[in-house]
């Protein structure tokens, strides 16, 4: 699979592939479950969960291919990187916590 950023150097896909997986397993699996319990119809909690799915893929498209940085950048100075690991595992961290609270 060829991959390319706005620069046109090939980038890895695998990041943006379990990004969107990730996305893709919380949106279709927790978004129905959660639609029907508060009253909406399967069609439109699946309506929805999938919006929000092609909404965290493009996000993900755009952060992760689109804006990857060019080869010749160099690599990225571990501080920024290890910042933007921690922010995105309390954010997964808080995500999978307000899924497990009950429904009220």
């Amino acid at each position: 699979m060829r991959v390319r950023n706005r620069h046109g150097d090939r980038i890895d896909p695998v990041p943006f592939l379990v990004t969107v997986g990730i996305a893709f397993t919380f949106a279709l699996s927790f978004g129905p479950i959660y639609g029907l319990s508060y009253g909406l119809t399967l069609q439109a909690s699946l309506t929805l969960s999938t919006l929000a799915f092609a909404v965290a893929t493009a996000v993900a498209y755009r952060q992760l291919v689109r804006h990857a940085p060019p080869i010749d950048a160099g690599p990225l100075p571990p501080g920024p990187r290890v910042e933007r690991l921690l922010y995105a595992g309390m954010g997964l961290g808080v995500l999978i916590v307000a899924l497990t609270v009950p429904l009220l």
